[in-house]
């Protein structure tokens, strides 16, 4: 059913009050059967936000034929779990039929998953974890703003949800970029799992938007559609206190609205009605209870033909001239990243015009070297704060959006703090370039707080995640401009020290001239016949300098510099482990990175040879990075005796 609501008009007219009635009365039905008929589910947060949906549906810009009509408004649903509500409002407006819904929910392999996913039509992100939808709608509201678009963005919210600090922190950026774009709709039933909010975690949410700058907007009766229609349309209209901010409906609804015996009772957010429920709930609404109809055709196949495929939107990137750094030169890769990142910014952003790169950071402007992008484009530059989680989830929003974006900080922020955020940014297939500086043992005197040594550990766990570590500033210039120009989740980590050039065994640099970065491909920065090393990033020149010591004991190393770990070069560390030991070198946790990497690619590959891993065996201390190199064994002369000890030379 079509339903178009005049956002001129001051109230409801009857005829909308008893359609939207009717529609309730199908929806809630649809809810009902879905969650009995699943046997599991969350009936009773879909009941008490359904008008609030409904009335949300009929006003919004959008095109049911077309899910992904890109003059759409935007609607996010942190509360992922009222899947049931959703997906019976959007069967009701045409998206999908009810039997595609019914048919499917909860069922492995269908289109009706039990959070909201991407793949139903309609559906904008994928949630489930509460406290990261206001981030994600933010982030969309933001870069509408950034692309002069005019659409709102809707985000639904529970009241137990904002208990989560991150929402907290999302709400302080919305107001400082006047996100005046964004509508949040938060079903105020106070009751969460365990019983009434008030007594899990008590809260003042009208307080805590307010004093944060927002437009807050308060319904006694949550359920009173003329209520809804007129708060949801001044906000939508700016007809607020506050043009200029985003705006906040808190509406007071009732657990299970509708159903007399699941009013108010906390347990009916995740308790499914059993059959004699069905029974007598069906006949307060006084509809024929069909649910053995469902039961049967539930037993058929699960239909896929609903499901909607990712849609990779990316700009098209100018890629520039890669620099050279000369032999003679010493600076950190940081710095090379910077620099490549606002020679990335000068070919591709018009400012006021045409923003293709964004670049995000969280009071880190300085030590991730984004000052120069900055200053060219300031309007995509965005300073978060100290406040990675709302910044990490807000990017990958951001990057859906048609915008490479950049999200730089520390390794221990970027990766460690902020790993569930990273793996729902990796589940909704965002386009996120997470440039971590500062990682490993290499940021010294900062000590173990600081000094990440999981990042390559936590990122395996992620399906779509690349992991990039330059050896020098001419690899981390290639790598930037890389991952700049593809969509796709990529992670580029370096040091904090200043790095030398890696060069050939002429002098001259490595990584330049006709030298392409690819991923899944190691680079032979020396061959030798004895033993090879394998190693990445911040240990590669250290390698290096162990390469020259065995050089002079007349051992001939090979040195397979390993900087796509992610995907890693398989047929490199085959030829490396056919042709006799191998020693794997890195900055991180031995027993989660680089070496195991290799490890297993030997193993599956059924090779045999003499193998050794170098790594950080224990929390670091603080201390400068050599000193602390040189007491994990990862120091030139260490590195050199364990290249020894392989072949029996000690």
């Amino acid at each position: 059913m079509s339903l178009r609501l005049n956002l001129k008009n001051s109230e409801l007219s009857n005829e909308e009050l008893s359609t939207l009635q009717e529609m309730r009365q199908r929806c809630a039905r649809r809810i009902l059967l879905s969650t009995s008929l699943a046997a599991s589910g969350h009936p009773g947060g879909s009941l008490s936000a359904l008008d609030l949906l409904l009335v949300t549906y009929g006003l919004i810009d959008h095109d049911p034929s077309q899910p992904l009509w890109s003059g759409r408004d935007r609607i996010i649903m942190s509360i992922g779990h009222i899947s049931p509500g959703v997906y019976s409002v959007l069967s009701e407006f045409g998206y999908f039929t009810e039997e595609d819904f019914l048919t499917g929910f909860r069922r492995a392999g269908s289109g009706f998953p039990g959070h909201v996913e991407r793949i139903v039509p309609g559906v904008e992100w994928d949630t489930g974890n509460l406290g990261q939808g206001l981030s994600t709608g933010v982030g969309v509201a933001l870069a509408m703003k950034m692309k002069g678009l005019s659409q709102k963005v809707i985000v639904f919210m529970g009241d137990g949800e904002q208990q989560k600090g991150q929402i907290s922190e999302a709400m302080r950026f919305a107001r400082k970029y006047d996100l005046n774009n964004l509508i949040v709709i938060i079903d105020r039933n106070h009751l969460q799992i365990c019983g009434e909010t008030a007594c899990v975690m008590p809260q003042n949410i009208r307080g805590l938007f307010d004093n944060c700058g927002w437009n807050v907007s308060y319904l006694e009766d949550g359920h009173d559609y003329n209520a809804i229609f007129s708060a949801f349309s001044d906000a939508y209209q700016g007809k607020v206190a506050d043009p200029k901010g985003p705006s906040v409906i808190v509406a007071r609804t009732v657990m299970g609205k509708g159903i007399s015996f699941m009013e108010n009772l906390a347990k009916y957010h995740g308790a499914p009605l059993k059959p004699e429920q069905i029974e007598e709930a069906f006949d307060e609404l006084g509809l024929e209870n069909d649910m053995s109809k469902w039961e049967q055709l539930r037993q058929g196949p699960v239909a896929t033909d609903t499901k909607v495929e990712n849609r990779v939107l990316y700009p098209e990137i100018v890629l520039g001239e890669a620099i050279t750094y000369s032999s003679d030169t010493l600076t950190d890769n940081r710095s090379a990243f910077g620099t490549a990142l606002q020679q990335l910014a000068e070919a591709n952003n018009v400012q006021g015009k045409n923003l293709k790169i964004v670049g995000v950071s969280c009071d880190l402007e300085g030590s991730v070297k984004m000052g120069g992008f900055r200053k060219h484009s300031p309007d995509a530059f965005v300073e978060t704060g100290i406040q990675e989680h709302h910044a990490a989830t807000m990017s990958g929003a951001l990057s859906r959006e048609e915008l490479a974006t950049f999200f730089s900080t520390f390794g221990a922020f970027a990766v460690s703090e902020v790993y569930n955020q990273n793996r729902l940014n990796d589940i909704n297939e965002t386009n996120l370039k997470v440039v971590a500086t500062h990682v490993g043992l290499d940021v010294g005197e900062d000590g173990p707080t600081h000094q990440c040594i999981d990042y390559l550990g936590l990122l395996k766990n992620l399906f779509n995640f690349s992991a990039f570590m330059p050896a020098d500033p001419n690899q981390t210039d290639r790598i930037t401009r890389y991952v700049a120009s593809k969509p796709g989740n990529h992670f580029v980590g370096m040091g904090r020290s200043k790095t030398p050039v890696i060069t050939r065994e002429d002098g001259t640099p490595f990584f330049a001239g006709d030298y392409k970065f690819q991923p899944g491909k190691g680079d032979w920065v020396r061959k030798g016949d004895d033993v090879t090393i394998i190693t990445c990033g911040a240990m590669t020149p250290y390698v290096m300098q162990a390469w020259e010591i065995l050089a002079n004991a007349g051992i001939k190393a090979g040195v397979l510099n390993m900087a796509s770990v992610v995907p890693v070069d398989r047929q490199s560390v085959i030829d490396a482990g056919s042709a006799g030991p191998v020693l794997t070198v890195e900055d991180h946790h031995i027993d989660t990175g680089l070496g195991v990497i290799v490890s297993l690619v030997l193993a599956e590959e059924g090779i045999s040879t003499t193998f050794k891993r170098l790594g950080v065996t224990r929390y670091g201390s603080s201390g400068k990075p050599a000193d602390l190199y040189k007491s994990q064994g990862l120091a030139p002369e260490g590195i050199a005796e364990a290249v020894k000890g392989l072949l029996g030379r000690c």
